[in-house]
């Protein structure tokens, strides 16, 4: 696997995990999203409709490969999502990218030492239906270099040819998501029901490929 910016292969592997939770909503992280999401609906006093439909924030926690836990190990805890959390943006306006409807806000926060504090390592956007996440990686701060970084569902065989031609068209707003095609499906137990997520050690094992554009 190709190093990339700063992340190591297991971080390139925990990111691939992650895309794998995020696009499942049967996940733990998929759970707690429709949670807080009819909680913030009642609040609101709105009509609940798909989750998908609101803009959200991932966070996703890179921790370093040597982290410990009391009650459960590094690799369990990755095999069932618990180094994610989602919330609503209920403020759009504050974000750092415009996002087209059909997209979500990404932030990786990364674990540079054992027991130490997380630092902010990169943002992007989650495109649902095509499964992917769209990264800009810093890799200078105070010279502001960041590098493009693609993320594509390391299960997911069959992307369309121009799926990064579809990318783009989103991103930037020539393609509205629901043009985009629904790849996801295969993917999401709601829609498939034979579907099974891989765990930590089958991800680590397949290390799958990034995408740079």
């Amino acid at each position: 696997m190709q190093i990339l910016g700063t992340f190591s292969k297991f971080e390139q592997c925990v990111l691939n995990m992650a895309l794998i939770h995020i696009c499942n909503s049967d996940s733990y992280v998929g759970q707690q999203m429709r949670g807080q999401y009819n909680a913030w609906k009642r609040e609101t006093n709105e009509t609940v409709h798909n989750p998908w439909l609101d803009l959200h924030q991932f966070t996703i926690y890179l921790p370093h490969p040597d982290q410990e836990y009391e009650d459960i190990t590094l690799e369990e805890g990755l095999s069932k999502g618990y180094n994610l959390e989602v919330k609503p943006v209920k403020d759009p306006s504050k974000l750092v990218y415009n996002i087209p409807e059909g997209g979500h806000f990404v932030v990786v926060l990364k674990q540079s030492r054992v027991n130490g504090d997380f630092a902010i390592a990169a943002t992007g956007i989650f495109v649902r239906s095509l499964g992917i996440i769209s990264l800009d990686v810093i890799i200078d701060p105070d010279e502001e270099e960041y590098q493009s970084l693609v993320i594509k569902h390391p299960i997911i065989r069959d992307y369309p040819q121009d799926w990064e031609t579809q990318l783009k068209g989103f991103l930037t707003g020539k393609i509205v998501g629901e043009e985009l095609p629904r790849v996801v499906g295969y993917v999401d137990r709601s829609l498939n029901r034979d579907y099974r997520s891989p765990s930590w050690n089958d991800v680590y094992l397949a290390a799958s490929d990034f995408t740079i554009f």
